[in-house]
């Protein structure tokens, strides 16, 4: 999170880097640092399940093709929850709130919820994983178990979400 951050912090232009030397004001410009850079992280989580969830609904496709449609609940409930993600991430409460907003999240607590992004991230490679191991299985005896994988990976990341959300009720 902090590489956002700071990315987000060198773009300022002169005019920000001026004001920010009004006393009091600077606080204010760091909040809305950390408001871009939390959605910037938000935008790069949602496209990394997009990827995902994409890869999968090409594996429905082929299954159809392939006439194993008797597949297809199990392998969508995944493709369900990691799409419920995705809104949820893309619709999120931002990591810090503005100088006017109504929700403020404490500093304390913004530490926790950079830990749960980067906690969103990781379980983005690992579903990546379950998806490559299904798609290893397609034409195996271990692809009921991939698919049930793949499932408990995207109920995961569901789980992650729902955690990082309450931590940001909690914190403001």
């Amino acid at each position: 999170m902090s590489d956002l951050y700071e990315r987000v912090t060198a773009q300022q232009d002169v005019f920000k880097k001026l004001v920010s030397k009004i006393p009091g004001f600077d606080g204010y410009v760091e909040r809305e640092n950390r408001r871009s850079a939390d959605k910037l992280l938000r935008e790069s989580v949602a496209a990394k399940f997009q990827s995902v969830w994409q890869r999968i609904s090409g594996i429905e496709r082929d299954l159809v093709n392939a006439g194993q449609i008797n597949l297809l609940d199990d392998i969508e409930a995944a493709e369900v929850k990691i799409r419920q993600f995705i809104d949820r991430v893309n619709t999120a409460t931002y990591g810090y709130a503005g100088f006017f907003d109504a929700i403020k999240i404490r500093e304390d607590t913004l530490a926790q919820v950079y830990q749960y992004d980067l906690t969103l991230m990781d379980l983005a490679d690992q579903l990546s994983s379950a998806v490559d191991n299904l798609e290893a299985s397609l034409d195996s005896d271990g692809l009921p178990a991939a698919i049930r994988n793949l499932v408990q990976k995207a109920q995961d990341c569901l789980d992650a979400f729902n955690k990082r959300s309450e931590i940001m009720k909690m914190g403001q």
